[in-house]
């Protein structure tokens, strides 16, 4: 019987050499059959050059998709609807894959059809070469459900969970924001309660990034990740007096915060309505008083000068 064909995704902007790196990762699965859709989110170097070369090479396996520079999210959403694998892996393109990763979690898969996702272990490569010892975040854990824990942390990374297609399908389209676009994919996804098979092994690494310098457009989009966030998080049914719940609101008074100093009245006032909505504090309903008194993006800049201090 023929086995199930792996769609991996790559979103990519500028970055040629570790597009081969991400791409080979794959190619040196020890798990066939495979395909790998790339997709060059207008970049401005050579990188669309070097994605077309590696299509040439491996013309049965790789495809291109180029577009114009719209994100990793909107970027992921045409890989989504060109791939036509029964699971699909992403791969951000300074990510690596680990030669058995395939093998292990479509087996764990197939051996679990309750199960929609499979995850392992995270290594973390830190920038300096250094990687971490053991698996990153919570990915050596066994969690068996998406939620609760990924609302008060995405306790994997991209490349970590290998999904069934179906699931994929179930969830949609990616959305445009620019920052936390996969978590809150992640989330739309935890919402219908999917149950995980978890590999007690190595499936990927990811390098460290650079500090991500939030400009008001990339707050903005933090913002709405975080009441995308929330909505899901309802739909599944969270007990709102629940420990992840009650950390989540005080997640949203701090964005508030940042949203206010950032000049975002509009977006500050409507976390701390959803955070009181949540846990109705007294620091809360102190701080929407002063905000009366000050304005919202008074207070923010207030709030961010005394958090510094």
């Amino acid at each position: 019987m023929e086995r199930p064909l792996v769609s991996t995704i790559i979103p990519v902007f500028n970055r040629p050499a570790l597009l081969f790196e991400a791409v080979d990762s794959v190619l040196a699965q020890n798990y066939r059959p495979i395909e790998i859709i790339i997709v060059d989110d207008g970049s401005t170097d050579e990188t669309p050059e070097v994605a077309e070369r590696l299509a040439k090479q491996h013309d049965e396996i790789v495809r291109v998709i180029h577009t114009a520079n719209g994100g990793a999210g909107l970027a992921r959403e045409l890989g989504r609807l060109a791939a036509r694998g029964d699971y699909i892996q992403h791969l951000d393109s300074d990510d690596l894959l680990s030669p058995e990763k395939f093998a292990m979690q479509v087996a764990a898969l197939e051996a679990a059809p309750d199960c929609g996702a499979a995850y392992g272990w995270t290594r973390f490569r830190h920038h300096d070469g250094v990687v971490e010892p053991l698996p990153w975040k919570r990915s050596g854990e066994r969690i068996e459900t998406m939620f609760p824990a990924m609302l008060t942390m995405r306790w994997w990374d991209t490349p970590t969970p290998l999904y069934r297609a179906s699931l994929i399908a179930a969830a949609g389209a990616w959305t445009d924001l620019r920052i936390e676009e996969d978590w809150e994919y992640d989330c739309r996804i935890a919402a219908g309660g999917v149950r995980l098979a978890y590999c007690g092994d190595w499936v990927c690494e990811v390098r460290e990034h650079a500090p991500v310098m939030l400009t008001q457009s990339l707050m903005r989009d933090r913002a709405r990740s975080h009441m995308l966030v929330l909505q899901h998080a309802r739909r599944a049914g969270l007990d709102p007096t629940s420990p992840e719940m009650r950390q989540y609101a005080r997640e949203l008074f701090h964005i508030a915060r940042q949203c206010g100093a950032a000049g975002l009245a509009d977006e500050s006032r409507q976390l701390v309505e959803l955070a009181s909505g949540i846990a109705p504090t007294a620091d809360l309903r102190m701080y929407q008083l002063a905000a009366r008194l000050l304005g919202w993006r008074r207070l923010g800049r207030t709030a961010e000068w005394i958090d510094r201090r």
